[in-house]
């Protein structure tokens, strides 16, 4: 019988460090997987323990973003995880449509979709919901929450909604100089967000309580060591590149399922953006339920910013060496589903309060895309 409160300290500190032990050994393990199994066709068995190690190194890629996210605060915290998560989801369409040939011409434009649906209105929807049963509502800044919306409603249109317009070339795609001008366009747009919430306006970005007063700190624990949170960021590297290349050696078996269940090519773009979404969804529900929305606000709409403003423009880059025409625009189905995520973003998030309704009507619109994805 534990008597003393040192000893219970030590037990309590004994029981984290073994709990946080395979946040260290799954990514490394992920890895050497990965080095075993690269280029080779794979047994079922073999490809299901590749699936167990890559949703590991999933959640390991969480735990150790919000190490470093922790250390440097907020807006930055969510801005390391959602970058770190979009280059999970880049070099995974990278590598996917060199390899695919014509039937990933328009991956790149279901990936971003899906996570464009997957964060304003899953990961968003959720943090309201998870918010508003803690407290009755939910309270974040309108002014960066509205702000970040903006710029995510003009990257989607700008580069997923325009190029079913445009004459220059058949089908949904840019010409080269129109594909230059959104990339570079995209990137300037994503900077200068970054450059508002990082900087003059950072206070719009931070955390606020239920009764209306920003806070100006990180307050629900002290800070990691800088040696914890370097080393948690070398380990978060390390499980990005077992997320991606394991997922690649999963690929194959994956793409292979959606044909056989007699779904459409491109839900492929679905399951990726929900798998590479999945530490955003983690780290955005964890904040929500400890009532911190706004950063659960910023984590979703940073991610859906940051899957655009960086993924068009590597995209661009690639297109140089890739065959084949790249399809970016988007169907009727798909502008619908967009419209209404922007004009139910725009009535969530004015009043910088919302409730349980809020919260369920973005989930019941991600619902829908998901459903008209798989039965369109």
């Amino acid at each position: 019988m534990i008597t003393s409160s040192g000893t219970v300290g030590r037990v309590t500190a004994t029981l984290r460090e073994r709990l946080s032990y395979w946040t260290v050994v799954v990514p490394v393990l992920a890895v050497v997987l990965l080095g075993v199994t690269w280029n080779r066709t794979l047994p079922g068995p073999v490809v299901a323990v590749v699936a167990l190690f890559l949703a590991g190194a999933v959640l390991a890629a969480v735990h150790h973003a919000e190490v470093v996210a922790h250390r440097v605060g907020e807006p930055y915290g969510s801005l390391v995880l959602a970058v770190a998560v979009t280059v999970i989801e880049v070099a995974l369409i990278v590598t996917l449509m060199i390899s695919g040939g014509e039937k990933t011409q328009a991956l790149a434009r279901d990936t971003v979709f899906a996570a464009v649906m997957i964060t304003c209105n899953g990961i968003l929807g959720l943090s309201l919901l998870l918010g508003a049963l803690r407290r009755g509502v939910a309270v974040f800044n309108p002014e960066g929450t509205g702000g970040a919306l903006a710029t995510v409603a003009t990257h989607a249109t700008q580069s997923l909604v325009v190029p079913t317009f445009t004459t220059s070339r058949p089908g949904p795609q840019f010409s080269p100089a129109q594909l230059a001008f959104a990339a570079v366009a995209s990137l300037a747009l994503y900077l200068l967000f970054v450059m508002v919430q990082t900087g003059r306006h950072r206070d719009y970005f931070l955390p606020v309580p239920h009764d209306g007063e920003r806070l100006t700190a990180d307050d629900h624990a002290d800070p990691p060591s800088d040696r914890a949170a370097l080393t948690s960021l070398a380990l978060l590297v390390v499980a990005l590149v077992a997320v991606v290349g394991d997922a690649k050696t999963v690929s194959p078996t994956l793409e292979a399922g959606v044909a056989k269940a007699n779904l459409p090519p491109s839900f492929v773009g679905v399951i990726i953006a929900l798998l590479v979404l999945l530490p955003e969804t983690l780290a955005a529900a964890r904040a929500a339920r400890r009532g911190r929305v706004q950063i659960s606000l910023n984590l979703a709409l940073g991610s859906a910013m940051a899957s655009i403003g960086l993924t068009i423009p590597v995209i661009a880059i690639a297109s140089i060496w890739l065959e084949g025409p790249l399809l970016l625009g988007l169907g009727g189905t798909q502008m619908a589903l967009l419209a209404l995520t922007a004009v139910a973003g725009v009535l969530t998030v004015v009043p910088g309060r919302a409730t349980l309704l809020q919260g369920g009507v973005h989930l019941v619109i991600l619902g829908a895309f998901v459903f008209l994805a798989a039965s369109p």
